[in-house]
């Protein structure tokens, strides 16, 4: 459909419960989502609250990044998704779209199974940290609210050149 603009800490709108998708909106935003994560090359996932739409749609595809490529689901379009099952522990670094100037150590559920509109899986790894990030959105909840210690856990993102 069409390529949107990232909303950026601190919009308000980052902090907002999303309410349920419904009908064709859903397919709208979620065909934006995957135009707006294609275009950007290095992205894995993305939330409808990001491009400034009020609608429980998220997407997520770990196929081509290095953490991800051997264990995961493809390409999801999660419409109304919930975690129904989450298991084990682990801290990782997490970077977000919506907060470019920052990463940080934030603990997640190693294994969750997710119900969705289309479905439900099972996902591990890499891929369920990437989800449990882009669910975190649809509820107002960035990264940078579960991180255990903002002096210890949180660092400048390095950028590389070439």
């Amino acid at each position: 459909m069409s390529v949107r603009d990232v909303l950026l800490y601190p919009d308000r709108r980052l902090k907002e419960v999303a309410p349920p998708a419904q009908g064709p909106d859903a397919e709208r935003i979620a065909a934006d989502l995957l135009d707006t994560m294609d275009s950007l090359g290095h992205c894995v996932g993305l939330a409808a609250p990001q491009i400034g739409e009020a609608a429980r749609v998220a997407v997520v595809d770990v196929t081509e990044h290095p953490r991800g490529a051997d264990r995961n689901n493809g390409r999801l379009v999660l419409v109304n998704p919930v975690i129904v099952f989450a298991s084990g522990k682990d801290v990782g670094r997490e970077g977000c779209l919506s907060i470019p100037d920052l990463t940080a150590n934030v603990r997640r559920a190693k294994r969750i199974r997710v119900e969705h509109a289309g479905g439900g899986f099972e996902s591990r790894g890499f891929e369920a940290r990437c989800i449990q990030h882009e669910l975190d959105h649809l509820d107002g909840v960035l990264f940078l609210d579960r991180v255990a210690s903002l002096v210890d856990d949180v660092f400048r993102r390095r950028t590389y050149s070439p």
